[in-house]
């Protein structure tokens, strides 16, 4: 936004700021947020505190002791930060998306920094790395919450934690269990998520999965290749059993003789009931760059317990790129068994909302211009970008309504200007293993509503290189 947009909003602004008045016993305190935000929301090229301080003229280094040493309560203005979108933005089919960011850092002082996988720069690289909660309804998308993901090299070293002001109770936690926390953090505010969807790097513990179906909460997991179970479930067996020597087996137990559980993979490449099944399209979204197209094959499976027996049954769909075959990934799920593939695709690809959240606060809110060396000014750092957000996101939504299309009509989705829609192709791509097979016809009819006002819809034909017809029958 540039300077006269930030005037213009400027009394909309401190009627949305002072639902967090209460976060601060000092009025000095409460106003260096403000500049602190104005800051973020202006068309300044850097937004550490430094230059932000200075557009407002403030010292800098008042702005960072606000940020790192100053008394206020920022666990209350994240969770009042979630209040506020339950209060005025929640919606049907809800997602809830996990997901983490990375910064790459100079030096060893800024807490939680090692050599580690930095995505943000596609390799190796000296960064921090921190786990956010997306919740994405209709158009609307903001992060609700994230966290320092902490290494296991700096949670040894309690020294080197005192030093940067980490508090003894953080301690090393798998990425996973920050997910859980914030996930429970979200909803003791009150925030409902209809779904979860996540990346293989949390759908790959199976511990994560168990733990979001011991909480109620219905997922659609990315999977490794390597995700194993069973398409036809293995008896179990309470029968004790001796051998002349030695310890009896162990009860209960999968019968004998029964098949292993195999790799998703293996399921799609060896078991009949994938490999001989036909590829069905799907155009999942158009992007910005054409329709994305994928093709789908759909079957239930059984997931080992802590105990390796045979538990929770979910929905396994294998989507292979239209335009790359070589590109396929594998999605779990433990919706109701009579959920449409439409919507599981659906929320499975609605990763994008959390990706687009993190351009955003980079680009707009400077997500990753934090420079300090303070735990507690990252953590606050973190809380008050998503508070900046939250207006920014809030603010556009109400120009986008303000403004028509050049032809006066409003956008296929509502102005988002990217669209989630699903379109099952008319016919399926036939296995190579069973050229006969008919199409099922669950997968390529209209199948209700799914999440987010998607609806799937035959078009009248399907070019062989992965692309639909740029003209959609159900606009």
């Amino acid at each position: 936004m540039d300077a006269d947009e930030i005037r213009a909003l400027e009394p909309e602004l401190m009627r949305y700021l002072g639902w967090f008045d209460d976060c601060f016993s000092r009025t000095e305190t409460r106003e260096y947020l403000a500049v602190y935000i104005r800051g973020q929301l202006s068309d300044l090229g850097e937004k550490s505190c430094e230059p932000i301080a200075l557009a407002a003229g403030v010292p800098p280094r008042n702005l960072q002791e606000f940020l790192a040493a100053y008394k206020w309560d920022e666990d209350r203005a994240r969770d009042r930060l979630q209040q506020l979108v339950v209060r005025d933005d929640a919606g049907p089919n809800a997602i809830g998306i996990f997901d983490e960011t990375s910064d790459v850092k100079q030096g060893d002082k800024t807490p939680g920094v090692q050599r580690q996988w930095c995505g943000t720069a596609g390799k190796t690289e000296n960064c921090i790395v921190t786990v956010h909660l997306a919740y994405a309804t209709g158009d609307f998308h903001c992060l609700l919450d994230g966290d320092l993901f902490l290494p296991e090299s700096w949670s040894a070293d309690r020294d080197r934690c005192r030093a940067a002001g980490i508090p003894d109770d953080v301690v090393y936690r798998p990425k996973w269990k920050i997910a859980l926390e914030l996930l429970d953090r979200a909803r003791g505010n009150g925030v409902v998520f209809d779904w979860l969807t996540f990346d293989e790097g949390y759908g790959g513990k199976p511990e994560f999965l168990r733990e979001l179906a011991g909480r109620r909460q219905t997922f659609v997991a990315e999977v490794p290749t390597t995700f194993t179970g069973w398409i036809r479930e293995p008896r179990v067996t309470e029968r004790p059993f001796r051998r002349a020597r030695g310890r009896g087996r162990k009860t209960p137990r999968v019968v004998a003789g029964s098949r292993p559980a195999i790799s998703v993979e293996n399921m799609l490449n060896y078991s009949p009931e994938l490999r001989d099944q036909a590829w069905v399209r799907y155009r999942v979204k158009d992007g910005e760059k054409g329709p994305m197209v994928w093709e789908v094959k759909h079957t239930l499976i059984t997931v080992k317990d802590e105990k390796g027996l045979p538990g929770m049954r979910l929905h396994l769909v294998v989507a292979r790129n239209a335009l790359n075959p070589r590109e396929i990934k594998y999605f779990a799920s433990n919706a109701a068994e009579k959920t449409p593939v439409q919507t599981l695709l659906l929320v499975a690809f609605s990763r994008w909302r959390v990706e687009r959240c993190f351009e955003d606060q980079k680009q707009e809110v400077g997500l990753d211009q934090w420079e300090g060396r303070r735990w507690l000014g990252l953590k606050r750092h973190l809380i008050i970008t998503s508070i900046s957000y939250l207006f920014l996101t809030r603010a556009r939504k109400k120009l986008r309504e303000k403004k028509p299309r050049p032809d006066g009509v409003p956008g296929a989705y509502r102005g988002s200007g990217v669209g989630a829609e699903l379109v099952a192709s008319r016919r399926p791509r036939h296995s190579t293993h069973r050229r006969g097979r008919q199409e099922d016809p669950t997968l390529a009819t209209t199948a209700g509503r799914s999440p987010q006002g998607a609806h799937p819809t035959n078009t009248q034909e399907t070019a062989e290189n992965g692309h639909l017809p740029e003209r959609s029958h159900s606009l």
